[in-house]
């Protein structure tokens, strides 16, 4: 499978710390027990699952970017390069946890599915990712700069952000009972507008030829100036998040409680 946006591991370490940093909250939503097995869906660099093993569990981690996999290795994590949509496991796993990385999968049925199967029955699926409405500004931003420029081809948004009556009614078909689902907006600083694209977006940027990307984060961070940047605060991002807690059921229908 085709990676959406290619990760360097030690630019994210470096530059988007923020994210492992603001999922502390969705590590206690897990609970982790002693002698759990759990499987840590999109690990990146290992940072969480290490904090997951603070808990004595087993921590399997899985992500699509070899980088990171490598890197979670070095660290002494369990780390194998697989996507969401096509895990190699079979009702093994106490909990899936993932941060940051379902809005990557835009087949999020399949990947709901695939999540389901690796679970024990009852397995708990605690997640946080991006929401509707999440980065919404950079993304108009970077439309318009494509609409300007018919030279750098069409843009094509990879990402999937969905409502929380969206993400239940996947989990509800998909054998889950939803226990808390919600929306969370959470405006996160960052350093540069440049720098995040460079990491969140070259996927969007890879059919630019390459003397024009300059132009291209110039144009879109101008666009935002206005609406993301202040002196007081620097660049403030429009972030939003969806965290849940779920549990796998044994029958084919799943009910909300």
């Amino acid at each position: 499978m085709r990676e959406p946006n290619k990760w360097n591991a030690d630019s994210y370490n470096k530059n988007a710390d923020f994210v492992s940093n603001l999922a502390l909250p969705v590590v206690e939503l897990l609970k982790p027990q002693k002698d759990e097995k759990i499987l840590d869906l999109g690990c990146g660099e290992g940072t969480l699952a290490q904090e997951i093993q603070k808990y004595k569990t087993k921590v399997i981690g899985v992500d699509l970017s070899a980088d990171m996999v490598a890197k979670s290795k070095e660290k002494g994590i369990e780390a194998y390069q697989m996507a969401a949509t096509d895990l190699a496991f079979e009702e093994q796993f106490d909990a899936v946890f993932s941060n940051a990385v379902l809005h990557w999968v835009i087949d999020a049925a399949q990947a709901i599915k695939e999540i389901n199967r690796v679970l024990k029955s009852r397995g708990r699926f605690i997640a946080e990712f991006g929401g509707d409405g999440n980065i919404k500004a950079l993304r108009d931003a970077m439309k318009s700069v494509f609409q300007k420029h018919p030279e750098y081809g069409e843009f094509h948004d990879p990402w999937f952000f969905p409502t929380t009556k969206e993400y239940r009614t996947l989990l509800e078909q998909n054998r889950f009972t939803v226990k808390q689902i919600e929306l969370i907006k959470r405006p996160t600083p960052i350093d540069e507008i440049k720098e995040w694209l460079d990491i969140f977006a070259n996927g969007i940027m890879q059919n630019i030829p390459q003397e024009n990307k300059k132009n291209f984060k110039l144009e879109v961070e101008e666009l935002l100036r206005s609406k993301l940047y202040s002196k007081k605060d620097g660049w403030v991002i429009d972030y939003v998040r969806i965290r849940f807690f779920a549990i796998k059921v044994n029958n084919k229908k799943s009910y909300d409680v």
